[in-house]
């Protein structure tokens, strides 16, 4: 044997010497480098219970199948790519499987999946995700936890209509899949950003979705937690329905406007939820409620949508220490004249706190009168706050003892925000001036010089 064939084959040789008498280790990862002409699945196969499979830099191929508990990393710049197949690019089969570093891509269009995990006690991390169908799918377990993860919607090459968001699917979907950790996601571009059905008790916490329909739909679900979370630019920031017992704390659901059926936060049916210290801002409706009975809003700034609070066939809600600021019909109800409103702050009512109290010993009654003018002749839009539009305002007062009405009104905002905005205006209220001074003193500065 010449020395250049020796030296050719002392890789293979070294190779052979690991695979037959070294083993694999539980706690060993497997060198994909090393044996780069050999299948990702193979390398799963491979990889013990308990172990850990490395995969350096470069390009592989799906779709593949986790059947054990390992965790899979990449190091470097790692993607794995469906190959068309109609399943998904990875499907998880076992219990205990971590995913981590690694860009995962499904090409195919339908309802097909870059990730779907089937089991319990899943970790999903620090992964991009680009589908052109869903992002995570997690179906009957639970006990998974996903976060630091981007998903985004891809459009299918070299396609020319424009398609709509029905035409999409979901960032991360459950079904019947239950205490589960969702948090510190981005999310775009999706039918749903994040979407729950019939799962419990699952935290959805410090996520971001924008241009989706629903940035977050919890559907028939009990004892979920929303929090602080922020959508923008959706149709809906977030839609619960058919929900006992949720939490909607602390999220920012804002510029939700460009649809005729946009809101920062939509309850459908929706019973003994706590909905506190939201800010739903530049919406076109900023609290949507329908058919939801016996909830509490508390501390929620609702400022500057077209409609601050709508409601129909509610009841029993109570509203306490909540800001309505900015918005152009503070509140509409229809069939819904039980609800507790009281020490609330909006911005459009003048009140009088003759003892102190900072509340005001004058109710403030929900006028109905504009939004009503404007449903029947939305033109009207145009007289908003005009003289005449409120003298017609002042003067109709039918059917006032079914107005929605706060009892007690806060005279001053809970959060502070219109003492902001006060303080906003005063300190860019010089510019203008400062612009004029300037312009005026070159002006004269140059027909002074030409006159000489």
């Amino acid at each position: 044997m010449s020395g250049k064939l020796r030296y050719c084959l002392l890789p293979t040789i070294g190779l052979l010497y690991v695979l037959l008498f070294g083993g694999w280790h539980p706690h060993h990862a497997i060198a994909a480098q090393a044996i780069s002409n050999t299948k990702l699945q193979s390398l799963i196969d491979r990889t013990n219970e308990g172990g850990k499979l490395i995969l350096p830099a470069g390009i592989y191929s799906g779709p593949i199948t986790i059947s054990k508990p390992i965790l899979i990393e990449g190091k470097g710049s790692v993607e794995i790519i469906g190959s068309g197949d109609q399943q998904p690019v990875i499907q998880v089969k076992s219990d205990r499987v971590s995913i981590a570093y690694l860009k995962i891509t499904q090409p195919m269009t339908g309802d097909h999946s870059a990730i779907q995990v089937n089991g319990y006690n899943a970790e999903l991390y620090d992964l991009t995700i680009d589908t052109q169908s869903y992002g995570i799918v997690l179906r009957d377990g639970g006990q998974h936890e996903i976060f630091n993860t981007v998903i985004q919607w891809i459009p299918p090459p070299e396609t020319n209509k424009l398609l709509k968001l029905s035409d999409k699917r979901n960032g991360i979907d459950l079904f019947n899949s239950h205490d589960n950790q969702i948090h510190h996601n981005t999310i775009s571009q999706m039918n749903d950003g994040i979407y729950l059905e019939s799962s419990n008790r699952n935290v959805v916490k410090n996520n971001k979705v924008d241009h989706s329909r629903y940035g977050i739909h919890c559907m028939y679900t009990n004892e979920t937690i929303v929090r602080e979370n922020i959508g923008e630019f959706n149709v809906t920031g977030a839609m619960v329905m058919g929900v006992r017992d949720a939490e909607v704390t602390s999220n920012k659901f804002v510029k939700q406007s460009e649809n005729v059926n946009s809101q920062g936060l939509l309850l459908f049916d929706v019973q003994t939820s706590r909905i506190l210290n939201n800010k739903v801002e530049g919406n076109r409706v900023g609290l949507y409620i329908e058919q939801s009975h016996e909830n509490v809003f508390e501390q929620n700034e609702v400022l500057q949508n077209f409609v601050g609070i709508q409601f129909l066939e509610s009841n029993l809600n109570h509203f306490m220490n909540n800001d309505f600021i900015g918005n152009v019909i503070p509140a509409e109800a229809n069939e819904s004249t039980d609800n507790r409103f009281e020490h609330n702050y909006w911005d459009e009512f003048h009140g009088l706190d003759a003892d102190g109290n900072g509340l005001s010993n004058i109710t403030y009654a929900m006028n109905p009168f504009f939004q009503q003018l404007t449903s029947a002749a939305p033109a009207f839009q145009l007289f908003f706050q005009s003289p005449g539009m409120q003298f017609l305002e002042s003067m109709y007062s039918v059917g006032k003892e079914e107005w929605t009405t706060d009892k007690a009104p806060l005279m001053e905002p809970v959060s502070g925000q219109l003492e902001k905005n006060k303080n906003t205006g005063k300190s860019k209220a010089w510019i203008p001036g400062l612009v004029l001074f300037i312009c005026s003193i070159t002006i004269i500065s140059y027909l002074g010089v030409k006159r000489r």
